[in-house]
C-alpha cells in the first residue's frame, strides 16, 4: 500500500459525499494517505482557542509554571489516548464513531449517546465561531459587527463540512501551515520575556487548582474521542493499527500541550493583567497588535484558522444525527450539517461576550459524558477482545441489549454530581474539599463509576454474540 497515492472513493469523487453513516466496506475504502491522520488533528487543534485554554492556567487558576506545565503534559496524553485508539476501529471496521456505540449501548441506548454528541458538536463550534468572530470584531474597530463574522466563519465551515470525508481531509492537509508560521511568530516574540509564574496557592487550595486545570485540559482533548473513527472509517482494513494510533495521537497532543504553554507563557511575559480581559483572541491580540498592519494580518489568519477547527464538528454533527434512528438516517447527512451551522450560529450569536466562561464551563461538561463513554467503549472492545460482527451495525436485533452501558452512564453521571464544580452547580464532595476555586472531581468520579458499574453489570446484561472481526 502506497501511502504518498490516495485513489478517489467513487461515491465523494465530484460533488457531495453521498456516504452518511453506512458501513464503508473493504473494498470501498481508498483513503491511502495516512499521515491525514496527523494533519487533520493536527489542523485542527493548531488554533487560537487552544492558546486562549493555556492562558486560563495562570490568572483564573493560579497555578504555577511547574503545575501547569505538569497539568498541560499529563492531562493532554490522558484525553488524547481514547481519541487515538478509537481512530484504529475506523479501518478496521468500516463504521463512524457514533455507529460503534450500538456494539456497548445497543440500538436504543446509542441515540442517548448520540444525542449527546450533537450537543457537543454544536457547543464546539459555537465556542470556535464566536471566537474568530469576536477577533474579527475588534480588529475592525467594532466596524464588522460579531454577528456578521460568525455568519463569516459558518459559511466557510459549512462549504467544506458539507461537501464530505474527502474535502474535509483535504482541507485539513494543509490548513495548519500558515497558523505553524503565525504561532512560531508569537512565540518568537514572546518567550525572551517569559518569566515563569509562582503558583498562589498551597496544599490542598493548589491541588484543587491543578486538577480543575486538568479537567479543561482533558475536556479539550477527549472532545474529538466521540468523532474519531469518522476520520477513518475510507481507510483501508489492513492499514496499520500502530501507525494510525500514533499519527492520531501526534496530531491531537502535540499542537495542544504545545499552544497551552504557548498560553502560559504569554500570561508571564509582562503584559499587564488588563490586557487578556477580552479573553479569547486577547491572549494573541496582546502580541500581535504592537506590529501594526502586519500583526492585523497575521489575528485575521488567526481567525479564520478557527474554520479549520469546526469542520470536523460539523461533519461528524451530520452523521451523530443519522444514529438518532431510520427516519434520521433518510435525511441526507449534509442537510443535517446545514442545520447544524445554523444552530451554532444561533447559540453564537447569544453568547456574544462570554467566552471565557462558555470555553471553562463547556470543556468540563464535555469531559463529564466523554470520560464514562469511552471508558465503556474500551472495556467493551477489551471484553468482546476486539471482535465485532461489522455488519450487525444497523440490525437491533443482532446488538446487545445496552442496559449495562446505560447503567454504567448513569452511574457515571452519579459519580460526576458529587464531584462536578461549576458555576451552576457543586457537587457534595467537591463542597466538602471547598478550596478557593472548587476542587472538580467530576470527570474522575464518573469515569471510575462508570467503569466499576460496566464491569459488574456486563456479565448479566443481554449481549448478542458477534462474529470474530480482528
Amino acid at each position: 500500500m502506497s501511502e504518498g497515492s490516495e485513489t478517489t472513493d467513487a461515491q465523494a469523487t465530484r460533488g457531495l459525499e453521498r456516504w452518511g453513516i453506512e458501513r464503508v466496506g473493504p473494498h470501498e475504502r481508498h483513503h491511502r494517505r495516512l499521515f491525514d491522520n496527523f494533519t487533520l488533528w493536527l489542523s485542527a487543534n493548531l488554533v487560537v482557542s487552544t492558546v486562549a485554554l493555556g492562558g486560563l492556567a495562570v490568572p483564573v487558576y493560579h497555578l504555577g509554571f511547574g503545575e501547569a506545565l505538569s497539568a498541560i503534559v499529563f492531562f493532554n496524553v490522558l484525553g488524547t489516548l481514547p481519541v487515538a485508539f478509537f481512530a484504529t476501529l475506523g479501518p478496521r471496521l468500516g463504521l463512524r464513531q457514533m455507529t460503534l456505540s450500538r456494539y456497548a449501548f445497543g440500538w436504543t441506548g446509542a441515540k442517548i449517546v448520540a444525542f449527546f454528541n450533537v450537543v457537543a458538536c454544536i457547543g464546539w463550534s459555537a465556542v470556535g465561531t464566536l471566537l474568530a468572530a469576536e477577533i474579527l470584531n475588534a480588529l475592525s474597530a467594532r466596524s464588522f459587527p460579531v454577528a456578521a463574522g460568525v455568519v463569516t466563519v459558518a459559511v466557510l465551515t459549512a462549504l467544506v463540512s458539507i461537501y464530505g470525508y474527502r474535502y474535509v481531509h483535504l482541507y485539513e492537509r494543509y490548513a495548519w501551515i500558515p497558523m505553524a508560521v503565525v504561532f512560531l511568530l508569537i512565540a518568537g516574540l514572546v518567550l525572551p520575556h517569559f518569566r515563569p509564574p509562582v503558583p498562589t496557592a498551597h496544599g490542598v487550595a493548589a491541588l484543587g487548582d491543578w486538577i480543575s486545570f486538568g479537567g479543561v485540559v482533558f475536556g479539550a482533548a477527549i472532545g474529538w474521542s466521540s468523532y474519531a473513527a469518522d476520520y477513518t472509517a475510507h481507510q483501508p482494513e489492513e492499514a496499520s493499527r500502530t501507525r494510525i494510533f500514533a499519527l492520531t495521537f501526534a496530531g491531537v497532543a502535540l499542537p495542544c500541550a504545545l499552544l497551552q504553554f504557548l498560553g502560559v507563557a504569554i500570561t508571564g511575559a509582562g503584559y499587564p493583567p488588563a490586557a487578556f480581559a477580552g479573553g479569547g483572541g486577547a491572549y494573541v491580540a496582546v502580541v500581535l497588535r504592537p506590529l501594526g498592519l502586519l500583526g492585523s494580518v497575521l489575528l485575521a489568519v488567526l481567525a479564520f484558522g478557527m474554520v479549520a477547527n469546526n469542520i470536523p464538528n460539523d461533519y461528524s454533527l451530520g452523521l451523530s444525527m443519522q444514529v438518532l434512528g431510520r427516519r434520521f438516517q433518510k435525511v441526507p447527512r449534509p442537510l443535517w450539517t446545514f442545520l447544524g451551522a445554523v444552530s451554532y450560529v444561533t447559540i453564537a450569536l447569544f453568547a456574544n461576550g462570554h467566552f471565557d466562561a462558555l470555553l471553562t464551563n463547556f470543556l468540563l461538561v464535555m469531559a463529564y459524558w466523554l470520560g464514562p463513554w469511552s471508558v465503556i467503549l474500551g472495556l467493551e472492545h477489551a471484553l468482546r477482545r476486539g471482535r465485532y460482527d461489522p455488519e450487525a451495525w444497523n440490525d437491533p436485533r443482532r446488538l446487545p441489549s445496552g442496559g449495562a452501558a446505560l447503567a454504567a452512564m448513569a452511574a457515571g453521571f452519579v459519580g460526576v454530581a458529587l464531584g462536578a464544580s461549576q458555576a451552576f452547580f457543586t457537587g457534595p464532595l467537591a463542597r466538602w474539599l471547598d478550596p478557593p476555586h472548587g476542587l472538580d472531581l467530576g470527570f474522575e468520579l464518573g469515569s471510575l463509576a462508570a467503569a466499576l458499574a460496566y464491569m459488574a453489570l456486563r456479565p448479566w446484561s443481554s449481549t448478542v454474540p458477534s462474529r470474530p472481526h480482528d
